[in-house]
Parts: C-alpha cells; sequence; structure tokens
C-alpha cells in the first residue's frame, strides 16, 4: 500500500489528524507508527466503543500499524467509575470489557490477536520511570491547563473535583511518552489531552520519541467520530451551528444513558426497541442520531449497499449505494422516519451477529452476567 493510500485510510470517519503533515512525514521517513487507544473501564461497550473504535484499529491495522488498547484502571478509579472500587474496576477490565472490545473487532472484521492489550496497573507496576514521566508533563504545563482539561472525563470545567482528578490528564499524556507511542488514538472529546501531549513533547526529558535523525518528535493523535445517543436533545430545535458543536458532544452515545446506547451485545428485540424510539427528526439531518449512525456504521466502506423496506403502499423499498443518496431523500420527506429506524435496527442487528456469538461462548457469558449484576448493585 502506497503512502497516499496509507493516509486516505488512516483518515477514513476522523474528525481531525494532528497533524497530516507530521503523519506523512513519519510514513516517508519509515518510522514505524505505534498506535494505542485507552478506555475507562466504566460499564458495557456500545456501539461508539465497540464499532467506531474498533473499525479505525481495523483501519490502522490495514495500514501496517501495530496497534495497541489500553485499559486504563487507574484513570477508572480516578474518574470513580463503578463505584470507585480498584478491585471490581481490574476485574471488569481483563474480563468483561476486554471481551466486549474483541467482539466489537470481530464485527468489522479484524483479527483481535492482531492487537496488543495493556492494563494499566501491569504498566505502573514498579515502573519508576513512568512516575517520572508523570511529574515531567506536570513540569511542562500549568495547573489552570489541567484545570481547563478535566472535560476529558466528562466533567464539566470549573466543577469542583477531588485534586485526584487533576492528575488524570498528566496520567493520560504520560502513558503516551511511557509506551513510546508516536500515534495516538481518541475520540474526538479526548483533544485537549492530546493537544497537552504534543505541547509539552519537546520540553520533556522523558520523552523517548525519536525520527530517523533521531531528533525529538511530537506524536501524531487522530480522533475519531463521536455516534450520537438516541435521546432527543434538551433544545430543539437547534438555533446556530454553535449550540449545534456545543450539545453533539453532550449528547454523544453514552452508557450512563442506557436507552440512548446500543451495546454490542444486546439482542434483536433491545436493538428494535431502542432504535425505535430513538429521536429522528422527519426531513433534519443535521442533529439526527439514526443518519449519524447509518452514515458512520453502515455506509462507512465506499462500496456499501442499503435497502430500506417499507410496504408497497407507502412507495416500496428504496435501495442506497451512498449515504448521500439516503440523506437527500430523507430531507426531501421521500422516507418515513419510522421505515428508516426499522431498516436501520435490522442493519445493526446482522452487523451485531459476530459479538452476539461471541457472549453465548459459557466463559464470556458469565462475564457479561458479572458486569450486569454490577450495574446493578453499585
Amino acid at each position: 500500500m502506497d503512502i497516499h493510500k496509507k493516509i486516505d485510510l488512516i483518515k477514513r470517519g476522523t474528525e481531525e489528524i494532528l497533524t497530516e503533515e507530521n503523519l506523512q512525514h513519519l510514513l516517508e521517513t519509515g518510522v514505524p507508527l505505534n498506535l494505542y487507544i485507552g478506555f475507562e473501564i466504566s460499564g458495557k461497550v456500545h456501539l461508539g466503543t465497540g464499532l467506531i473504535c474498533m473499525a479505525k484499529i481495523k483501519d490502522f491495522i490495514d495500514a501496517g500499524i501495530s496497534c495497541s488498547i489500553f485499559l486504563a484502571d487507574w484513570h477508572s478509579w480516578i474518574n470513580d467509575k463503578l463505584g470507585g472500587d480498584m478491585d471490581k474496576i481490574r476485574e471488569v477490565a481483563i474480563g468483561y470489557f476486554k471481551e466486549g472490545l474483541k467482539a466489537g473487532l470481530l464485527c468489522v472484521g479484524a483479527d483481535p490477536n492482531k492487537v496488543k492489550f495493556t492494563l494499566g496497573t501491569e504498566l505502573y507496576h514498579n515502573n519508576d520511570d513512568y512516575w517520572e514521566t508523570v511529574i515531567d508533563v506536570c513540569k511542562n504545563t500549568t495547573l489552570s491547563r489541567m484545570q481547563r482539561s478535566i472535560t476529558i472525563m466528562g466533567r464539566k470545567q470549573g466543577d469542583n473535583v477531588d485534586f485526584a482528578k487533576l492528575l488524570y490528564p498528566a496520567m493520560q499524556v504520560a502513558d503516551i511518552f511511557i509506551q513510546n507511542i508516536n500515534f495516538a488514538h481518541a475520540g474526538y472529546d479526548q483533544r485537549k489531552a492530546h493537544v497537552i501531549t504534543r505541547d509539552v513533547a519537546l520540553k520533556m526529558k522523558k520523552n523517548n520519541l525519536v525520527d530517523t535523525e533521531g531528533e525529538k518528535i511530537k506524536p501524531v493523535c487522530v480522533h475519531n467520530h463521536l455516534i450520537l445517543g438516541l435521546q432527543k436533545p434538551p433544545i430543539w430545535p437547534l438555533k446556530d451551528d454553535e449550540q449545534l458543536r456545543e450539545l453533539w458532544s453532550q449528547m454523544k452515545m453514552s452508557k450512563s444513558v442506557p436507552n440512548s446506547a446500543v451495546f454490542i451485545h444486546d439482542n434483536p428485540d433491545e436493538i428494535k426497541e431502542k432504535i425505535g424510539s430513538a429521536f429522528c427528526p422527519e426531513g433534519n439531518a443535521v442533529f439526527n442520531p439514526i443518519l449519524d449512525w447509518t452514515k458512520s456504521i453502515i455506509f462507512r466502506e465506499k462500496d456499501s449497499y442499503f435497502q430500506v423496506k417499507r410496504p408497497v403502499k407507502f412507495g416500496g423499498d428504496m435501495e442506497f449505494y451512498s449515504y448521500q443518496e439516503l440523506e437527500d431523500a430523507y430531507l426531501n420527506k421521500k422516507i418515513h422516519p419510522l421505515d428508516l429506524k426499522n431498516s436501520v435496527s435490522n442493519k445493526i442487528i446482522d452487523i451485531l451477529e459476530p459479538a452476539r456469538e461471541h457472549f453465548e461462548k459459557a466463559r464470556v457469558k458469565k462475564m457479561r452476567n458479572h458486569m450486569e449484576e454490577l450495574i446493578v448493585t453499585r
């Protein structure tokens, strides 16, 4: 695969790359790309994590990039996930959550064996270099910068938080340098951490990232799209683009709002019920979770095909070979929201079949059942 094809594959479905010029330089000079993405252990795996993020992992694997997934147990503890119980967090991390991500990789046609999984505890244990790197990051940024960055934890800027949460961004940045990651991957909501990473890279003593000339480099950072949750926004209709941008991040798919999210092991009836109740404004594509899912999941590949099924009395079935064709038809009200939702439900059910099969394995099913118990009891 030539460099331009690699870049096209890497860019697909992303919001931005910091920077494309840096990426091209690394590829042209033959620096091996070492990529990671980190996840808090915070509950069940939904489509944003299990499909959107894992689909990008597949793209990176296909582009010849070494990929790893970081199971961030310490960050989850700092951010009070699973009741702030570190033992439960670690148990879920190496059990249910790891298997959930493997299931997502299977759904997008990737080989889970080509991805390395690392638990935060394993990386930090007896690792003085890591904690020195955390301090190095802190010495090259400011308290106010850390305070502004707590939004990466789903917290609001200005919130009254415990001091541990101010360590979270510095640890996330240190994770990149200590693992020699020159290609960091995350959702767009993690952008602030990655900007800090690039800002401090050339100032740090504990940065071992170098180019072929032995010069220190900034890691390239890639941010994938955040898909919308299924709920109606608190403000509707939206007034302007600024309001749209603010709401999009707030309304992303979240496991904390279960009915707004489809989980990768949901059964067909659950999927149909959730999507059937989704917000899907007729003739509107600006803030429409069903169209957002259609664009990001169903029409991810260039040769994708999608059929909207409907009774003959309402015009019969319609076939689409690009997202733009579908959007145009929806904007012109040639497709009713209910028909779109029913057809998207069926497609998502088909895509998630490998995940449902994976979670029917006795060992993995037991992990899921335990995860469900933890959610109910915490």
